[in-house]
This record gives C-alpha cells, structure tokens and sequence, in this order.
C-alpha cells in the first residue's frame, strides 16, 4: 500500500450500509456485484439510494477522459446531497481503473477515504475498516495472486449473469490505458470457473455470458476457451452461453465451430475492428488488417449463417483522414454490423496515440462520429426489422414500464418488449417462446406464442426446463 502518499485521514463510524455504483464495461458490473457481495458479507447492507449510504463505492472506467470527469463529478454531487438530504457526509471508496490509473491523486484532488484497484478490491473491507479508523486506505497493487479465491460464494444473481475468466491485456493498442490499469493478461484456472459457473446457476442464472479484456485469449493447460463453453454447455439448469469481448487474432477455428456445434451458445459475436483502414489499424497496433477482419467475419457466419456481429470503432484516431474514415463506412457496408459500439478518440495519459502528431479536431470528431452512428443505426434497424415474424426463445430479465409488460433478451442479444396480454403467468427468469412482431431502432416487440396444448403451455414448458 501506499500510505504515505495519503494527508491524514478523519475518523469516521464504520459503515453499516453501502451503495455501489459501476461504470463502464460489463467485466465492471461483475467486479461491482463481487465487491457488493463482500460488503454483504462483513453483515453491511446495501441500499439502492446513494446519498443515504454511510459507504459509496465508485467502480469506475478509465477508457475515456469523459468517464474519468464523471467519477469527481459524482464525488462532490454524493457528498452533496447526503449533507442536504441526511446531514452527513458518507465514506467514499473510488475501485477499478480510475483508482489503478490516478492512485493518490484522487485522494489529493478529492479527498475520499478508500482507493482500490481492479486486482485488489477483493481488500475492500479491510481498506474501509482502515479508513474508519483513520488510516491510509490505498491499495493498487496487481498481486500474482488473483482476487478471485478470496470472493465470497455466490449466492443470488440474475436470470442472466456475468462471469469474468480472463483479465488484462498483452495487445498494447496505442490508445488503451487496459493493459497499465488491469495489467497483462491472466487467464483463471478451469476448475475455479467451473466451479463458480455452477454456484451462479445454483443462485439463479440461466444465462452466464463469460467476461475478459480479450476473453478469447483464455487458456488453461492446453484448453481454449471452445473446450470451457462446450464444459459449460453440460450443465442442465443453464441454458444459454455468451462471451466477450472478443479480439480478432484470438478467433481460433475451434471456437469458430463452436457457433455451430454447441446449441446453447449464442448465436451472438462482439468482435471490435475500431477502424476499416489499414493505415490507421497500423498506427492504432491492432495486429489486424480489414481484410483478415473481413475473412474472419466470413469464416464465423459460414459456420453461423444467423449470427448476430457486434462491434466496436473509434472515430478521429490521430491521423485519420477522411480517405480514412470512408473505409470504415465502406466495412460496415460490407459487415452490417447488427449492434456496435462508437466513440470518438480520446487520448489517455501515458499511451503512445496521446502524443501522436496530427490530433484530428474536435469539431471533425463530431461530425464523423454523427455519420458513422447513422449508418450503424441503418443497419441495427435493418437487423431488427429483418426479424419480425421469426419465434425464438427469450430469456425475461425485467418488468417494463407498461403493465404486465417484461423485457428479456432474444438469442441475438437483442432488447425484446413483451406483454402478457393473454395472462400466460410469464415472469422473470422464464424462457418464452415469442414471435417477433414489430421492430423499432433499439429493441423489438414480442407476442407470446400459443402452442397446440393450450397458450399457457409455452411459458409452463420453458419452467420445467429450467427446473431440469
């Protein structure tokens, strides 16, 4: 720990309840409800009301200088309305890449009481218990020894539930912080996923989609991630397999054919390109060229003719041209990406894009990133409207605003609106089969199936699967 970098700490009443607040990726929402759990279980209550928490846990993202802002904008709006709504001022703990990426800083700039990296917060307890007491409360280090042994079990989690199996990065793209803030890549053992994969069906999950930085990437004593989901695919109570995020160079054949070999996998693959240029591919270290993303894409969908491609792409790198920038619009012709995602560049402290000459201007950010988002959206609606009139089964995870409406999620990750208008008794956590009825930009609308033995018969099927 680095204590001596911290001012003097003020006393303060340990903490009996906690608000945790994740920002970013989905491998931040699991490391979110793994800290959540190991507040639980030192007997804190979490609260869903941040500004009535005694701790507020910030799990924050480092990938763009807009998030970084986010988080000290949320420290003094918290401690803000604690004091005007409750008359105290709450412990404040930053985690995750911020906190690995600023360490002291944030407490000088700040002043919180609990700072912790991506690879220790499984020592939140600890960190807060010094804190109350007065003590210097930092902990960044990235210990050999991953944190996963040292979590709690699980015990209740969603219908669908994340599962992280790989951190950190070895690629060293010149504009990612991920491989200085979640470190090089580490793949966790078999027996430790497998392990926890069954208690988060035991807790509730009929769904796990697998996490890592470049979770295709993970390994474990000669097995590859193929072997993992085909192991996981066993398992009789869980019923659907998702994984990301992927890289392009870690597509190997075996996980390929598993798109088409194991049914329980998702018919769903988010593989970021960031760029259709070659040039600028180069500049970004990608170790990807279009044309290998191109075979890649066309090798997935001979195996998956309905596979659903998701991505991610940065507008703006230094150097872009707009010769540059009409490649990429030209590879989404190409791919018809069904989602994706897309930001303008950001340069981050310390990564070799950030002092790069020729920085394109804000202004010319803007404008690519509206007519790249355009297109995007031309081909999500085209992807959704494609599927209106297909049955497919869907997993419900939420109530919707309307009544009786749940939302769940298609088999191509996409946002499904139903209604149970014929009172069939579906709730969440049921497996629905649905046709898709309508297509909007970003979801679409289900009716609920009637089959030949009667219309609750669809709902009351898909329980007594889950139940196998």
């Amino acid at each position: 720990m680095a204590a001596a970098e911290y001012e003097a700490a003020i006393m303060k009443s340990p903490p009996k309840t906690f608000h945790v607040k994740s920002f970013g990726c989905q491998m931040n929402v699991y490391d979110g409800d793994r800290m959540a759990e190991t507040l639980a279980e030192q007997g804190m209550t979490a609260t869903d009301d941040a500004s009535a928490a005694d701790l507020v846990v910030l799990n924050t993202c480092h990938i763009r200088e807009r998030a970084t802002e986010k988080v000290y904008s949320d420290i003094g709006r918290i401690r803000k309305h604690a004091l005007r709504d409750h008359g105290a001022d709450p412990m404040i703990a930053v985690a995750g890449c911020v906190a690995q990426a600023e360490g002291a800083e944030i407490v000088r700039r700040a002043k919180v009481d609990v700072v912790v990296g991506p690879q220790a917060y499984h020592n939140l307890p600890a960190l807060v218990a010094r804190a109350a007491r007065g003590e210097a409360a930092l902990d960044t280090d990235m210990p050999v020894d991953l944190k996963f042994g040292h979590l709690p079990a699980r015990r209740r989690v969603p219908p669908s539930a994340f599962l992280t199996v790989q951190e950190g990065c070895d690629k060293f793209c010149t504009y990612c912080v991920v491989p200085y803030t979640r470190g090089a890549e580490v793949s966790r053992g078999w027996t430790q996923i497998v392990d926890e994969a069954k208690a988060l069906v035991e807790a509730g999950a009929k769904e796990i989609t697998l996490l890592g930085q470049n979770v295709n990437a993970w390994g474990d004593d000669g097995k590859g991630l193929h072997d993992l989901i085909a192991a996981l695919a066993d398992l009789p109570a869980l019923h659907r397999i998702r994984y990301t995020t992927s890289h392009p160079n870690d597509m190997t054949q075996g996980l390929i054919e598993a798109h088409r070999d194991i049914p329980k996998l998702m018919p769903f693959l988010h593989l970021p390109v960031q760029a259709g240029s070659d040039r600028i591919l180069s500049r970004m270290n990608r170790s990807h060229t279009r044309a290998s993303y191109l075979r890649l894409i066309e090798r997935v969908r001979a195996v998956r003719p309905d596979i659903a491609v998701s991505g991610d792409f940065i507008v703006g790198f230094p150097g872009e041209s707009e010769a540059d920038f009409a490649e990429t619009l030209s590879l989404l012709d190409t791919v018809r990406h069904a989602q994706a995602f897309s930001f303008k560049y950001s340069p981050r402290p310390g990564t070799p894009a950030a002092t790069m000459a020729d920085q394109v201007a804000p202004e010319v950010m803007d404008e690519r990133l509206q007519r790249l988002q355009a297109a995007l959206g031309r081909d999500q609606a085209a992807f959704n409207a494609a599927s209106v009139g297909t049955r497919c089964t869907v997993l419900m995870e939420r109530k919707g605003k309307l009544p009786g409406q749940l939302i769940g999620k298609s088999p191509w990750l996409q946002s499904v609106h139903v209604v149970d208008d014929e009172h069939h008794g579906a709730e969440i956590g049921d497996l629905v089969e649905v046709e898709i009825a309508a297509a909007w930009p970003n979801s679409v609308t289900g009716v609920m199936v009637k089959q030949d033995g009667g219309a609750d018969e669809t709902v009351q099927r898909a329980k007594l699967d889950v139940a196998a």
